[in-house]
């Protein structure tokens, strides 16, 4: 694969071609064939059609959109996305045969890229080095945080004094008011589960979701690599599920990512969604024996009272400046940064 010729492959929804197995990665979730299979068949609009870049042993998971720009095959559930490499192959040479494909085309879009992930660095260098022009921007940031002290007790005395009093009357209330589920293995009780999520996240503040479908496979395949931890609320009177949230831990069990959250928008009142958010990290780390908490994608301002960190998401534009669209996308960006100079 590193010497063959680079092409643009393009992909069938039924999932990935056995060909480029080499350059997935089992141990990260969003580089694996179980996410990027699950992407194909569940999170892609009906007019996008899916492709990869394949060059120098690196593999590009893309997508067309509507208008027939490619872009990265990143969906709203994507956390990281990133170039994909064969054993022994040299990203900065990937980069230049990767690179030259995208030449006298329009810009392509990629983000939700980690800065600190393997061979990227030499990968873009590379792509420079085939004639583009690489547009940075931020993306997004991903809050998480390293306990440097297992347990509970130890993670709960380092927030801050607002959440801790919030997370002990919370607790308190939901003691007396809710049922708390924990649910890791598949079988009827992670099908109740899923049911009881959807509901939660049809009556949650966010009802609308573009794949509605995507959280329930994705919860069945994760349970099934025993991954996944779904929490659920429910009304202690009537069993209506009032919040719902789901984790998956990573291959070594370490770190646990939040996927999805949510709570009843008619019982916010109760802070449901708080009170569930402490039961599932206190398991976490008390059962699991988790040593780092993840909180997905975005900056919501919630999340940097429950871990300590941000780093950011990045992406980058890849601009042939010989072409049309190309050329504009230089001039928007050169007037960007002289706004930004001038308010500064």
């Amino acid at each position: 694969m590193p010497n063959a010729p680079a092409r643009l492959l393009p992909l069938s929804r039924s999932g990935l071609p056995a060909e480029i197995e080499p350059c997935l990665d089992p141990t990260d979730l969003f580089a694996s064939r179980l996410w990027l299979d699950l992407t194909l068949a569940h999170a892609l609009p009906a007019e996008a059609t899916p492709l990869l870049a394949l060059g120098g042993g690196a593999v590009l998971p893309l997508c067309r959109e509507a208008g027939g720009r490619l872009a990265a095959l990143v969906t709203p559930y994507s956390l990281t996305w990133r170039p994909l490499f064969a054993p022994g192959a040299d990203p900065r040479a990937a980069g230049r045969a990767i690179g030259r494909l995208f030449r006298r085309g329009p810009p392509v879009r990629l983000d939700s890229l980690p800065p600190e992930a393997p061979g990227l660095e030499p990968f873009l260098a590379g792509l420079g080095e085939a004639g583009l022009r690489l547009l940075r921007y931020d993306h997004f940031g991903n809050w998480h945080e390293a306990l440097p002290r297992p347990g509970w007790p130890a993670y709960f005395a380092e927030r801050p004094p607002e959440l801790r009093t919030t997370i002990g009357r919370k607790t308190r209330r939901a003691a007396r008011e809710f049922v708390f589920e924990r649910i890791t293995a598949p079988g009827p009780a992670l099908e109740a589960g899923i049911a009881a999520y959807e509901a939660v996240r049809t009556g949650s503040w966010k009802p609308w979701e573009p794949f509605p479908d995507f959280d329930g496979h994705l919860l069945r395949a994760v349970a099934a690599r025993g991954q996944l931890r779904l929490g659920v609320l429910r009304d202690a009177a009537d069993g209506t599920p009032v919040a719902a949230q789901y984790w998956v831990l990573d291959h070594e069990g370490r770190r646990a990512t939040v996927l999805k959250l949510a709570h009843l928008e008619n019982r916010k009142a109760a802070s449901p969604g708080t009170a569930l958010s402490a039961l599932m990290i206190e398991g976490l780390l008390e059962a699991d024996k988790v040593r780092e908490l993840d909180f997905g994608r975005g900056d919501d301002p919630y999340k940097r009272s429950w871990v300590a960190t941000r780093r950011p998401r990045i992406g980058v534009l890849l601009v042939d400046p010989l072409h049309p669209a190309g050329l504009l996308a230089l001039g928007r960006h050169a007037a960007g940064r002289l706004r930004g100079r001038l308010r500064g």
